[in-house]
């Protein structure tokens, strides 16, 4: 997810228009444009834009297959 806010220690992040909040507090340098993979309302990497559009193009393949996210 694209963080594209940060109060104190947490972030709003946006993918394809879903929005969620996630605490900052496993990682270090996170600035607003970045990319972080979320898990359990924390970010828990941080990760560049290519990576995030392959595990994005990735995903969407998965669900037009019917894979159902579990």
């Amino acid at each position: 997810m694209q963080v594209k806010s940060i109060e104190n220690d947490m972030a709003t992040c946006e993918i394809d228009g879903v929005t969620r909040e996630a605490s900052l507090m496993m990682i270090d340098d996170v600035e607003v444009g970045d990319y972080v993979l979320i898990h359990a309302g924390f970010a828990i990497e941080k990760i560049d834009e290519d990576e995030a559009q392959l595990t994005l193009d990735a995903l969407r393949e998965a669900l037009d297959m019917g894979l159902e996210p579990q």
